[in-house]
């Protein structure tokens, strides 16, 4: 038993608790083997290896850490139930917004006439289709959408080299000008023809205060923080003001045939590979920056939280296992010392290097002195944790649709109810609700960005034609005939 001394015996867990020799032989190594039963019983950890040096004599127990077991893929019908349970979530998360804004621009065009009027277009549609002619009309109405169409193709290839480029400051400053105009200018001009439509006094002091505070508010909650109900009933109202003043400004075949030219225009710059959106949308998620929240509608906190860590060490934020140093007694503060040392300038050359230190950090020390009686002091050092992005929880696994979206869904309808029938009305916006679900459906099925006008413009449209043209006519006959349904 002499001759256990000139070498180094690996003993597994298994074989320190049957080898009864070994303990008896050496007082230390039977310590060191009841602190791991005791330690197997009451926390059911793995350990490593039992050393013994020729210098000191002293058994080293390292104790490491076990892996972590990796977490069990989800099963078939867990993916099925996650993917049904975020399916309806999206589907209701933005059916509500759309519906509201829907709901805003009927009431509008149903209460303020302002609206319903003519006389006044846009600049981007020189054609007034004035000509009793319905071929003049129709060329005229193809003429000005391909001119409105050349204008946002321009200006969406204008804002993607500015993005590709990083001219951030020039986006947020167009995008600023852009939100200052809708909520303050043609925000004033909705509330003074709503307070005429109503009849509502108001002297001008007062309502310059209300849409200062108004137009203030919706800045720092667009383009800064704020509350999320806040600033999506923002982004809401922007986009139904928007349909409101395109119904107003652009003449009346040009309206339907717009529809139709940026449904096309929204299915060749999102699929196409070099598409404008396409390449907007790559070039966010290589970047992993969002995209501005002046220009999407979001269900979830739009601001990023940045990560102060640098790219390389996402893996390192794990919490690492703390480490317990039982100290010699006689020299304890010399041991400290030493670890101190060992850590400076010095270290290196003596070899402790980074890789030593990394080492020592992600095992737990246990040293039993075999001269003295075994004193044990255990020290907790606790490694300063890399500060990261909180973690996404269930609410905030939003969906987002752009703002253009919800403009041209609310300009169909609200085009629709500017004819007076409700039977085409909702009709719409069924349509567009159905065209929606597929949309969300189709993204579930491809998991990958879709154009969201085509398919509810195409249904808004059929369903628009065929209730004025054949479901109007047939009940307003059964009317007339008194005979109901």
């Amino acid at each position: 038993m002499s001759n256990t001394g000139r070498y180094t015996e690996e003993v597994t867990e298994h074989t320190a608790l049957m080898d009864g020799h070994i303990a008896e032989a050496h007082p230390d190594r039977k310590v060191a083997i009841a602190r791991k039963r005791k330690s197997k019983s009451e926390t059911q950890r793995t350990y490593g290896s039992v050393e013994q040096s020729e210098s000191s004599g002293s058994g080293v127990v390292h104790r490491s850490t076990p892996p972590v077991p990796p977490q069990a893929p989800p099963s078939e019908p867990q993916i099925e139930e996650l993917e049904l349970k975020y399916g309806a979530r999206h589907v209701i998360k933005l059916f509500v917004p759309v519906t509201l804004c829907m709901i805003v621009v009927v009431a509008t065009m149903s209460s303020i006439t302002f609206y319903s009027t003519k006389g006044v277009y846009l600049a981007y549609t020189p054609f007034h289709e004035e000509s009793p002619y319905a071929v003049t009309k129709v060329w005229n109405a193809i003429a000005n959408s391909l001119i409105l169409l050349s204008v946002i193709a321009l200006m969406t290839v204008l804002l993607i080299v500015l993005y590709k480029k990083r001219c951030y400051k020039i986006i947020h400053g167009w995008l600023i000008l852009s939100s200052l105009m809708l909520l303050f200018l043609f925000s004033y001009l909705y509330v003074e023809e709503a307070l005429r439509a109503y009849n509502i006094p108001m002297d001008y002091i007062t309502l310059t205060f209300v849409m200062w505070n108004f137009g203030v508010v919706g800045m720092i909650v667009i383009h800064w923080k704020g509350p999320l109900r806040l600033q999506q009933a923002y982004l809401i109202f922007i986009a139904a003001l928007m349909a409101l003043v395109f119904i107003k400004y652009l003449p009346e075949w040009t309206t339907w045939v717009v529809l139709a030219v940026i449904s096309i225009w929204d299915l060749v710059a999102v699929l196409t590979p070099k598409g404008p959106l396409r390449i907007l949308v790559e070039t966010a998620q290589e970047r992993n920056e969002p995209i501005f929240p002046a220009l999407i509608y979001s269900s979830t906190v739009m601001y990023c939280l940045a990560a102060t860590t640098a790219p390389g060490a996402a893996g390192e934020g794990e919490q690492r296992p703390r480490e317990l140093r039982p100290l010699n007694p006689h020299g304890g503060q010399g041991a400290e010392g030493g670890d101190r040392a060992s850590g400076g300038t010095g270290g290196a050359a003596a070899g402790f290097d980074a890789a030593w230190h990394a080492r020592a950090a992600e095992q737990r020390s246990l040293r039993v002195d075999s001269t003295q009686p075994p004193h044990y002091t255990t020290r907790v050092e606790r490694h300063p944790m890399p500060a990261q992005p909180p973690p996404l929880d269930d609410e905030e696994k939003g969906v987002k649709l752009g703002l253009g979206d919800f403009i041209f869904y609310s300009v169909l309808v609200g085009k629709a109810s500017s004819y007076g029938d409700w039977n085409t009305t909702l009709a719409c916006f069924v349509a567009i609700l159905i065209g929606l679900c597929l949309t969300l459906l189709l993204l579930a099925i491809l998991k990958k960005a879709l154009p969201a006008l085509p398919i509810s413009i195409t249904f808004g449209l059929i369903f628009y034609f065929a209730t004025r043209w054949a479901v109007k006519p047939f009940a307003d006959a059964l009317a007339a005939e008194q005979v109901f349904i």
